[in-house]
Parts: structure tokens; sequence; C-alpha cells
């Protein structure tokens, strides 16, 4: 879960990112030296938090996969262990 809170953070961030950079290039484009600077500086502050998420998702994006990957695990030996009893079952059906 925690995984995907974190992707669904970063992709409001690269959205912002987006957003503000546009901002600020028409900012400059209008000669609004105050706001390009002010959108530059919260424009940053984007990109650093962004960053941060990566480096958090380096470290949980491992251990959901050892989750997900211990859980598929725990699912497929339920599996085997139903179908041995289906055919324990029929066995002494018949």
């Amino acid at each position: 879960m925690d995984a995907g809170i974190i992707g669904a953070a970063q992709r409001v961030e690269h959205y912002e990112i987006a957003a503000y950079g546009t901002a600020r290039e028409f900012a400059q484009l209008l000669g609004e030296d105050e706001h390009v600077s002010l959108l530059e500086q919260t424009l940053e502050e984007e990109k650093q938090t962004d960053q941060k998420l990566t480096q958090l998702s380096e470290e949980i994006n491992p251990q959901a996969q050892e989750v997900a990957g211990a859980a598929g695990e725990e699912e497929e030996g339920a599996s085997e262990e139903g179908r041995r009893r289906s055919k324990s079952s029929s066995r002494h059906a018949a």
C-alpha cells in the first residue's frame, strides 16, 4: 500500500512540476521577474519533494515486492493444498 501511495504522490508532484515550469516560462516571457523568482523557488521545492519520494520508493518498493512474493507463495501453496484435497475426496467418493 505504501508503494502505491508513493507512486500516486509522485504523479501529483510531476503534474505540479510541469504546471509551475509552464507558469514560470509564461512569467518570464511577460517580464514578470518577481513572479519568475517565486515560481522558480516553488518549482525547486517540488523537484526536491519528487527526489525525496524517489528515495523513499527505492526503500519501500523492494519491501513491497518481498511481501507480494510471499503472499503469492502462500496463495500458491493454498491452491495446491486445495487440489490435493479435491483429488483425495474424489478418490474416496468413488
